[in-house]
């Protein structure tokens, strides 16, 4: 079986994490035999010039992919990924799926009419739809009327050969006696609410905490880099925030395994990969009450607060900080739910779905 896969993420030399998990399904595709090219941006910078530029560019490479026969196209989020598939199979006459990750129905679908009834073409014409949390699956069924049929909830699934404790290793925060470190793991970009975890990080420093934040990622725009940092200054909190930029994922597992919490107050969230991966190390994890996030922390695997609300925030992370029986069990939960989502087991899955495609719909 012949793959195209087409996707608006995926790391580059200058970007090694920006669209990871895309890269880690692919390979993982290919290692169970999958036949696979790729044709993807991987470049995450932001601003007119850079986007003009950087679409263009892979406009090009996903044409030049048109030459070649296919027996199936996956597109990873609807919008702008889901235009190059829909052209491709209507040139091609190839099936192709989308994986639907949240950005693309949360954000991009909502810039306007015109997004929202091109992003309603692509799912409509799509031979199956792809959606990593229940939220998204409800979407896609009652807001684009695609018949449950040909829409799967199936997230990216989390690599145990990678994320699982790694106690052996050194810790890399200080160890001080009372100090608490916080992790955050994503994009330094608005929508992930890294504005409102400063702001609860320092309340918690005034009721006479002894607490670290730790960020690790990348800044896709220069000028939300630079206010991050000023707000780091007029919180006061320069001494107690580590801004460490993107880092292997080996190391992010050592830094997750040996954080007291793992924090992630995103705004909208199509599943929230990373706070599985967190739980796969056994660390308690607080989360914003969004998208997929909801249900991955449901059964007692993790804190839940209200998004964009610093109040409900600083109460879910010392709420869970300070009551040890919760943090067991949350913990035990996590293990669980990493357990029920290996990435192996999607990774069959993800192949059955090709198989079923291809078999429904024959390329000529």
């Amino acid at each position: 079986m012949r793959v195209l896969v087409i996707s608006n993420m995926f790391p580059g030399p200058t970007s090694p994490f920006f669209g990871i998990f895309v890269k880690n399904q692919v390979e993982g595709l290919q290692a169970a035999g999958v036949d696979l090219t790729v044709a993807a941006n991987n470049d995450p910078r932001s601003g007119k010039m850079h986007v003009l530029k950087k679409h263009l560019l892979w406009s090009a490479s996903a044409i030049r992919r048109f030459t070649k026969p296919y027996d199936l196209i996956h597109a990873h989020y609807a919008f702008p990924s889901g235009v190059f598939a829909r052209l491709f199979s209507r040139v091609r006459k190839a099936p192709y799926i989308v994986t639907v990750h949240g950005g693309d129905l949360d954000k991009m679908a909502r810039k306007g009419t015109f997004f929202k009834k091109l992003t309603q073409l692509i799912l409509r014409d799509a031979a199956h739809v792809i959606t990593v949390g229940p939220a998204l699956y409800r979407e896609v069924v009652t807001t684009y009327n695609v018949p449950e049929y040909r829409v799967s909830l199936l997230n990216m699934g989390v690599n145990r050969t990678i994320f699982y404790p790694r106690k052996e290793e050194a810790s890399p925060f200080r160890q001080v006696d009372g100090e608490i470190h916080l992790l955050f793991v994503g994009n330094l970009v608005k929508e992930k609410g890294v504005e409102e975890l400063l702001s609860a990080i320092s309340v918690l420093q005034q009721s006479g905490e002894n607490i670290h934040l730790h960020l690790i990622g990348a800044a896709k725009n220069q000028d939300y880099e630079q206010r991050l940092h000023a707000c780091v200054d007029a919180l006061e909190l320069r001494d107690i925030t580590h801004f460490h930029g993107p880092k292997p994922q080996d190391e992010v597992a050592r830094f997750m395994t040996h954080a007291d919490l793992f924090v992630l107050p995103s705004h909208m969230e199509g599943f929230g990969l990373v706070a599985l991966e967190a739980m796969a190390c056994g660390t308690p994890v607080v989360a914003s009450h969004v998208g997929g996030l909801s249900h991955l922390l449901s059964e007692g695997a993790g804190t839940l607060a209200a998004p964009k609300n610093i109040t409900s925030l600083t109460s879910a992370i010392h709420h869970t900080l300070t009551q040890p029986e919760l943090l067991k069990n949350q913990i035990n939960k996590g293990f669980e739910k990493a357990n029920r989502y290996d990435t192996h087991t999607i990774i069959q899955d993800v192949i059955r779905l090709y198989d079923q495609v291809v078999e429904e719909h024959p390329s000529p």
